[in-house]
């Protein structure tokens, strides 16, 4: 668990960082979110030290930084860049190897560590131990970057704009993948971003900044169905109440309800008259399954497990019910 409390930053007569006070449980993804200049990447600093706070404290499974070792605190911390930060004189296996390296481990642990990391994060080791950086993608060096970070097992990662720099596309395939690793390893993550899709799609929690200050902490659904003030509200964008139909899977509303359409029975289970149906899975989300409906005109699917078992309908109507359930008015 992290907890912070009053931390404050100045730097001169500039208050970076102002009363910043949240608290992050074991296992969770936080992500610290807002505009450019806002303060949340001095705090994630202010959490291993690279900048030292003017007040307040800052505590890592209970115990308080303030009163550590600093090289000690920052080998128990996994840190991600967007720049990556590899070494390019290194190879891969160095390059991961480098805190068990200075923590003293067993030559043979460290390597079979790295070995075991680049399975985690999809890399074949017989291919990618010796290379160097300069011949790995961008996607791929973000990833030996988040084993690097995970090399010494640390308890808590922080990552700063780790996937920035890296095209939508390829974009959306590694933070499905560092999803996938975060369900195995289950580390407590401090994660920066500015990109509002990326907080909904990746946190638990979310810390939003304005100058320096939280103008509102909690899970993306509160941020997006419940602002407390109009900075919140706008800074979601206008299209808030339909990014939270991403929170939101074809299990959490598939119905037996057959549509008003006339069905026959197929196979013994439920199906259309005439025509091919949209078939989904139940772990899609209602954003993509709404754009689909909408693009083909339809308005209901059907929901299928992985070996093509009927499930259910998921109606257009449904969905939309979704976009105002537990809303309400901003600042209340």
């Amino acid at each position: 668990m992290i907890q912070i409390e009053h931390l404050n930053k100045q730097f001169g007569a500039i208050t970076a960082v102002e009363d910043v006070s949240f608290k992050v449980e074991e296992g969770q993804i936080c992500v610290l979110l807002g505009p450019s200049g806002c303060g949340k990447t001095t705090t994630l600093k202010m959490i291993n030290r690279l900048i030292a706070p003017t007040s307040g404290s800052i505590r890592i499974g209970g115990k308080d930084t303030a009163e550590m070792d600093t090289v000690t605190l920052r080998r128990s911390i996994g840190y991600v860049i967007q720049q990556v930060g590899l070494f390019p004189n290194m190879t891969v296996e160095e390059n991961i190897c480098v805190v068990p390296d200075l923590l003293g481990w067993d030559k043979a642990k460290s390597r079979r560590r790295a070995a075991e990391l680049l399975e985690v994060v999809a890399l074949e080791p017989s291919h990618f131990l010796k290379r160097y950086p300069c011949e790995l993608s961008g996607g791929q060096q973000q990833r030996v970057g988040v084993a690097r970070a995970l090399a010494a097992d640390p308890p808590v990662m922080l990552m700063d704009e780790p996937f920035g720099a890296i095209d939508p596309i390829n974009r959306d395939v590694i933070q499905d993948e560092f999803m996938r690793i975060q369900r195995q390893v289950g580390k407590t993550v401090l994660f920066v971003s500015h990109d509002i899709d990326e907080a909904v799609k990746m946190a638990d929690c979310v810390a939003l900044f304005h100058a320096g200050r939280i103008e509102q902490f909690g899970s993306p659904d509160d941020l997006l169905a419940r602002p407390k003030s109009e900075f919140v509200a706008n800074f979601m964008g206008g299209d808030r109440i339909m990014k939270r139909l991403r929170l939101l899977r074809v299990a959490d509303i598939a119905s037996k309800t057959p549509p008003r359409e006339h069905m026959q029975v197929v196979g013994g289970h439920s199906g259309v008259a005439s025509g091919s149906p949209l078939v989904v899975a139940p772990a899609d989300d209602l954003r993509h399954v709404l754009s689909q409906l909408l693009g083909q005109g339809k308005d209901w699917a059907v929901c299928n497990d992985a070996e093509g078992r009927f499930l259910g309908y998921v109606h257009q109507a449904d969905i939309l019910a979704r976009l105002v359930e537990n809303t309400t008015p901003v600042g209340h």
